[in-house]
């Protein structure tokens, strides 16, 4: 593998459309002031979806898909960054309109770039990916409103996923008393061993029906689901409570009262991890290096594949087969 000659997976959109490893040069990269050889990128639904021809992520053709990525630095023209330096970087439009991490080198904005924090690993940095820093996000924005371990039980929807999944985790860690809900009961053991203290049937929080105001269940939520099940969990939300949305699984519309917002004060947050400032992001990657580190990071990885397993792994996210993160070793 040279600069001159390296593997990338690359989508194309000419008479058909294609999904295949094809070697590519430096000078196949867009533009930016670092160059990295990656060691580690992850699998995402939004990567999934870059591959698919109705996907609605990618807009220009061939493109090289992978939303995080994590490596070292090649060359740099910012003198915030040199040779060798242990970098991350994901989100803003990395692996959606700038080639992204699916390939052995990647050319990155500097702007875009956190320098890897002490505690973390390249390879932990990438089990964590965006899902982490999403889940450790939300969990900071709960905090920030008034949430701790002290008001009461934090529901984790959709707990099985890369957000879910970190969010049971974290929160865990932190001393939270955590309800995971799911649909699937061949995960118990998995969402129990990640620190959830109970799992809850998700027509426990959503059984078709939503009421305006239901009974008070719940002191804050992580929710990656969205639609109906989130109208439906806001009614369930404790006084004063906070529901941290992030995920739309479930669908956009979401067809709720003003009730649990003005007679018991629920906080619905909105997280965005794409253009989430730096200054932020760089505290959120600490925290993940530190506080919000997981202990059982090794168990997030469902599976760890190679570019050239990537056409026919991606697939599996968007038939729902996945669970936890796919590790992408370059």
């Amino acid at each position: 593998m040279t600069l001159e000659n390296f593997k990338a997976l690359v989508v194309n959109q000419d008479e058909n459309f294609s999904v295949k490893v094809n070697n590519l040069t430096v000078n196949d990269l867009p533009n930016g002031e670092v160059l990295i050889k990656v060691s580690y990128s992850g699998i995402n639904y939004k990567d999934s979806l870059a591959t698919i021809p109705d996907g609605k992520i990618v807009t220009s053709y061939p493109f090289v898909p992978g939303i995080d990525l994590a490596g070292i630095v090649v060359s740099s023209e910012d003198p915030r960054f040199h040779e060798g330096d242990e970098v991350i970087a994901t989100s803003y439009e990395i692996g959606v309109a700038h080639f992204g991490g699916f390939s052995e080198y990647a050319r990155i904005p500097s702007k875009w770039i956190v320098p890897l924090p002490s505690g973390l690993s390249l390879k932990e940095a990438m089990i964590i990916g965006t899902a982490g820093f999403t889940a450790a996000l939300s969990i900071q924005r709960l905090e920030e409103n008034g949430i701790n371990p002290e008001k009461g039980k934090v529901l984790v929807t959709g707990a099985t996923g890369g957000v879910g999944s970190f969010a049971v985790s974290i929160l865990s860690t932190l001393g939270y008393q955590v309800e995971a809900s799911t649909g699937k009961d061949s995960e118990h053991e998995y969402l129990n061993n990640l620190g959830a203290t109970s799992i809850v049937d998700r027509g426990d929080v959503f059984d078709g029906k939503i009421r305006a105001l239901g009974k008070q269940k719940w002191a804050a939520a992580v929710d990656s689901v969205g639609g109906e099940p989130l109208a439906s969990l806001l009614s369930q939300i404790q006084y004063g409570g906070a529901v941290a949305s992030s995920g739309l699984t479930a669908g956009t519309n979401l067809p709720t009262s003003v009730f649990p917002f003005i007679l018991r004060g629920v906080n619905l947050l909105g997280i965005d991890s794409v253009y989430c400032p730096m200054d932020v992001r760089l505290k959120i990657w600490n925290r993940l290096a530190t506080d919000f580190k997981p202990t059982n990071l090794e168990s997030f990885i469902h599976q760890e594949v190679t570019l050239q397993q990537l056409p026919d792994v991606l697939p599996m996210l968007l038939k729902g087969q996945a669970r936890g993160r796919f590790l992408v070793k370059l």
